[in-house]
């Protein structure tokens, strides 16, 4: 996978900006021009003179945001600080925002020295092009540790924990999309509270059935055999708060490993991947299943030692035991956030049984949802090797229901070529229009599109889609 960043500006959120001289990026990026900000405060004239003048806040900042306020003086007006967030319900806000220009666009002779250098590593001719293919998928998590919010009504709500992944998690698929399916995040400074969101899981995005993008992920992850790995971030247990450190921290690492070095088999072979099986835990009300087991494989102390070693002289300073097994800072705690992924799990899969979408999804995501509402699916575990046999590349391209996407996409083809010998025929056969379909050369397009059909209606072509994506079979009732 090649990809390419069509985005010209950033979506950000500078929570640590509050500290003078601390983000250095943010205050470079405010200080500059063409800014757009939200949630700061507006400060005029007295008062940003006023700051300046405060030895203790004013000197600790980075050059662009002291001149920025100079400058804000000067000039007479409103203006903003990056560590003055707006002021909310008597409090500063916790969701300040701006606009940052991307940082390969802002500074071009970095991207420029950063291909050159991968141009000589790799030999590539300067007339050929560089690319830089995806070499890892790794999701972030938002973790948090039991809390305590107070509602408008002034009643105190206690927010479970999620705070049970350590920095890097690797997830077999079937526990992969029963995370992916469910969404589920932790108590968020620009959230009310931990809950099920994202792309997938709000519907006035997107028209047709959840199951439609569902089932198409789904299909993709098997097809690329991409490792389902996550990073932390938040909490790693309820004792360390990380923040976006290891986000940051993480893609350092990877890359600092090879191609072996970051798949999945490697990394359990060698120790560095260790499995979470479920467990029985002594309560109050009697014995507990802990279904751990969901969280899939976390990384090891040899991980550590291995590969942030690369990046840091000494790793276990930087990532300590109580960090690699959460469970150890608090065990009840561990418990009830898994707790809480299962109940939020099980809740989010009932919505596909409640509305009867569940009949369109194909049957590895129908083991998904019945493991995540159930438990299981006809009477079988989510362990059973039969089960976790469907999520394979081989057994689903033998299958039946992957066969129906690929006709699919062939019977769509051929109607879209069809559709369109229909539009150049009827262009070419209105009156006086002689001329103009010379001009756009139509009599050419209908034989391309003629070609075009032959080839989609061919049975080469259903043997050509294999291994493809297909067109999810959607019912519209």
């Amino acid at each position: 996978k090649i990809t390419q960043n069509c985005e010209w500006r950033l979506f950000q959120r500078p929570d640590d900006a509050i500290y003078p001289g601390f983000d250095k990026q943010t205050e470079e990026d405010l200080g500059g021009e063409h800014v757009f900000v939200s949630n700061f405060k507006p400060i005029y004239e007295e008062e940003m003179k006023d700051l300046t003048e405060r030895v203790d806040f004013f000197e600790i900042f980075t050059d662009p945001m002291k001149q920025h306020m100079r400058r804000a003086i000067k000039e007479g007006g409103v203006n903003m600080c990056s560590a003055k967030p707006r002021i909310w319900q008597g409090q500063q806000t916790k969701n300040p925002r701006y606009l940052q220009v991307r940082p390969d666009v802002a500074r071009p002779r970095d991207k420029y020295l950063a291909q050159l250098g991968t141009r000589l590593y790799r030999k590539i001719p300067a007339t050929d092009p560089c690319v830089f293919p995806v070499a890892g998928v790794i999701g972030g998590r938002r973790n948090n540790p039991p809390d305590e919010i107070m509602t408008p009504a002034g009643e105190k709500l206690k927010i479970r924990p999620l705070c049970v992944f350590n920095p890097i998690h690797y997830q077999e698929l079937p526990e992969l999309f029963i995370d992916y399916v469910c969404s589920v995040t932790g108590k968020s400074p620009s959230t009310t509270g931990a809950g099920s969101e994202g792309a997938l899981t709000k519907g006035p995005f997107n028209a047709i059935n959840a199951t439609a993008d569902l089932n198409n992920a789904l299909v993709s992850m098997i097809l690329t055999g991409y490792g389902g790995f996550s990073s932390a971030a938040g909490y790693i247990g309820p004792n360390y708060k990380v923040d976006h450190d290891l986000s940051l921290l993480i893609p350092e690492v990877w890359c600092r490993m090879t191609a072996q070095e970051r798949t999945p088999e490697w990394l359990i072979k060698n120790g560095e991947l260790e499995k979470l099986e479920d467990f029985e835990l002594d309560t109050p009300e009697g014995k507990q299943t802990v279904l751990a087991s969901r969280l899939g494989y976390r990384i090891t102390d040899k991980f550590v030692s291995h590969y942030f070693g690369r990046v840091f002289d000494n790793p276990a300073a930087a990532i300590n035991e109580e960090m690699l097994k959460p469970e150890s800072q608090s065990l009840e705690v561990y418990a009830d956030g898994i707790g809480n992924l299962v109940d939020a799990e099980r809740k989010s899969a009932e919505n596909y049984f409640k509305d009867g979408t569940i009949r369109y999804a194909c049957p590895p995501l129908q083991v998904v949802l019945h493991v995540m509402a159930y438990g299981h699916y006809k009477n079988k575990s989510i362990h059973d090797p039969e089960i976790r046999a469907m999520f394979t590349r081989e057994a689903m391209l033998k299958s039946d229901w992957y066969r129906e996407r690929l006709v699919t996409k062939q019977q769509r083809d051929t109607v879209l070529c069809m559709r369109n010998i229909k539009a150049l025929e009827d262009f070419m056969s209105r009156p006086g229009y002689d001329v103009e379909a010379a001009r756009l050369g139509i009599h050419t397009k209908l034989s391309e599109a003629q070609k075009e059909l032959a080839r989609v209606s061919s049975d080469t072509y259903l043997e050509e889609l294999e291994g493809t994506l297909g067109a999810d079979p959607i019912v519209f009732e």
